[in-house]
């Protein structure tokens, strides 16, 4: 049986392996020290700051206030329910 965890695991281990900086989430958690949620039961799906990093990285032509402008999907990034709240079972497509 494949869990969610072994998928996320595997995800994480390929990602750290390209370069990226991989967090857990409880060490960027709300009240911590290296806080970057905003949200104590974990909904936000996006991680506003690092958004608008790289944005700007990416966009080095664009304003600083236009990176500074929510879009209505920016200001919506919440999970409708605690991510990682309500375990699926992955389907065998059959």
């Amino acid at each position: 049986m494949i869990f969610e965890s072994h998928v996320e695991d595997a995800a994480l281990a390929w990602l750290g392996a390209l370069g990226y900086a991989v967090l857990h989430g409880p060490d960027i958690a709300v009240g911590e020290p290296a806080a970057e949620r905003i949200d104590p039961s974990y909904r936000d799906a996006l991680l506003d700051r690092r958004l608008r990093q790289a944005l700007a990285r990416l966009n080095p032509e664009l304003p600083p206030d236009a990176l500074r402008r929510h879009s209505p999907e920016a200001d919506t990034n919440r999970c409708p329910v605690p991510c990682g709240a309500q375990p699926r079972r992955a389907s065998t497509g059959g």
